[in-house]
């Protein structure tokens, strides 16, 4: 699948035009220059042949010696180098600038098919502002206006002539392979870019010491023998209080829809400070959309330089075995509403143990497929009724007729693992029955890594059965009265 870049300094509408090429909002859109700082990609099929689009952190400030800055711009040359054709976007109501004049030099030496976009052309007066980008002697050259959609299908169907030939896909939403969508997420600081970096073997995401680098959740799209991934490095997620503007707000609310729409969440806790409130908060997240997870304890590395002279809480010096399996109880005692999520002990910095985060997933993935047989299940849930029955509500008692475990669907590789109850009324389970009997399950089959979904429906006869008796006394009632 061909590659396509959108580059440009800051703050001339790239990804206002990333969004709108892939008709949905993903990378965060902000007056602010410079917002964008990782490389953003996602697979676009709006044209008549699908394309991989990416979204490049500013190019400008090359005065700056910054270290954020320096990545920012290594970061989108590495995009120049993969891709196969440029979106060079210049900003029409700015003008033309010596930076847009620099960045064309060096587009020119690259010898890369490039498009000139002149964006904010938001209307036919804003038409002769284009004139003064011919110097740049790029053709042909498209006026358009990501914000109000205006030229989009024209520069759509000028990258469906230019794509490579080797890209043609007569049906590209079928031939599509569904990649396992994995979210990254944590607070700011744990090591989620640098557990990225640590498996694509690169600095494809941005790594700083200054908490917030992630600003987007970015899609990284990886294949590992044969079988692809989408990672998604979210934002670090902070308490509401500490939001202080209102890009970290969007950034927050584009981390907490990340974990909806992943298939399976890898919650990144930092050893050296321990399971915090606000790492719980985010498991309550992940538990509230129900979501497999995996829980990665990560700068391994650091805590064992200090082994030899950590004393943990409440308990003497440890070898390293010891420390890492009590780190471990002190995680799943404090997020012990995650506790169906395996936990695996890192390092992003050294590699150690990072490899075995597929192991883990593939364990999940396994478990997904597992399926407790429709009689096996029935003869499970009416033990566990019968050894330990369901409280007295107002004088009932929840009551058991049928049970099935659910398929899932077919183009998601990772879902939890979901059970229909057919019983007398749903409203006489309560949370902590609902709980006993998601351990009865587990019991049988533990489904590492998955929630359990319980479904309670009443039984249809009965509830119709209920319902025509009501009917017949009503019109009894009617008729004695008449």
């Amino acid at each position: 699948m061909a590659n396509v870049a959108i580059v440009g300094r800051p703050n001339v509408g790239k990804s206002a035009l990333f969004n709108r090429l892939v008709g949905r909002k993903i990378a965060i859109v902000h007056d602010q220059p410079g917002i964008t700082r990782d490389r953003i990609s996602t697979i676009c099929t709006r044209g008549a042949r699908a394309f991989t689009l990416w979204d490049t952190g500013g190019l400008a400030v090359p005065q700056s010696r910054d270290e954020l800055s320096a990545q920012v711009r290594r970061a989108a040359e590495e995009a120049l180098h993969d891709s196969d054709l440029l979106l060079f976007v210049v900003d029409a109501k700015e003008g033309l600038s010596p930076i847009d004049e620099d960045l064309a030099r060096m587009l020119r030496k690259s010898q890369m098919p490039v498009l000139l976009v002149i964006n904010k052309i938001d209307n036919e007066k804003h038409e002769p502002l284009a004139a003064e980008f011919a110097s740049l002697g790029f053709e042909p050259s498209f006026s358009t206006s990501a914000e109000h959609d205006r030229g989009i299908s024209d520069l759509l169907e000028q990258i469906d002539r230019r794509l490579p030939a080797t890209t043609d896909i007569e049906h590209p939403a079928s031939s599509i392979q569904y990649p396992l969508a994995v979210a990254i997420v944590g607070r700011p600081n744990v090591g989620k870019s640098s557990l990225i970096n640590c498996i694509m073997r690169g600095e494809r995401a941005i790594v700083s010491q200054l908490p917030g680098t992630t600003r987007d959740a970015v899609d990284i799209l990886y294949e590992r023998h044969g079988r692809k991934f989408v990672f998604i490095d979210t934002a670090g997620i902070r308490r509401r209080g500490k939001r202080s503007t209102s890009v970290e707000v969007f950034s927050v609310m584009r981390a907490e829809r990340s974990i909806r729409r992943a298939e399976l969440c890898v919650l990144i806790v930092d050893l050296t400070m321990g399971v915090t409130a606000q790492d719980k908060r985010i498991a309550g997240l992940i538990q509230k959309a129900r979501k497999p997870a995996i829980i990665v304890l990560n700068k391994w590395d650091l805590v064992r330089l200090a082994t030899g002279r950590v004393r943990l809480i409440g308990g003497p010096r440890r070898g390293e075995k010891q420390v890492a399996r009590q780190l471990v109880e002190q995680t799943r005692a404090r997020i012990f509403f995650l506790e169906y999520a395996p936990v695996l002990i890192t390092s992003a910095l050294s590699g150690e143990n990072v490899e075995k985060l597929f192991v883990s997933i593939e364990k999940v993935q396994r478990a997904a497929r597992q399926h407790i047989g429709t009689g096996i299940l029935n003869r499970l849930l009416r033990q566990a009724f019968e050894g330990n029955p369901p409280p007295l509500v107002k004088g009932r008692r929840l009551k058991l007729f049928y049970a099935a475990q659910t398929r899932g669907k077919e183009e998601r590789q990772l879902q939890s693992a979901e059970f229909v109850l057919f019983v007398n009324d749903p409203r006489l389970v309560n949370e902590t029955y609902r709980r006993y009997l998601e351990a009865r399950i587990r019991k049988a089959e533990p489904y590492p890594g998955l929630p359990i979904t319980l479904t309670l429906r009443p039984r249809t006869g009965s509830r119709h059965k209920k319902q025509s008796g009501r009917r017949a006394g009503q019109a009894n009632k009617q008729q004695a009265g008449s």
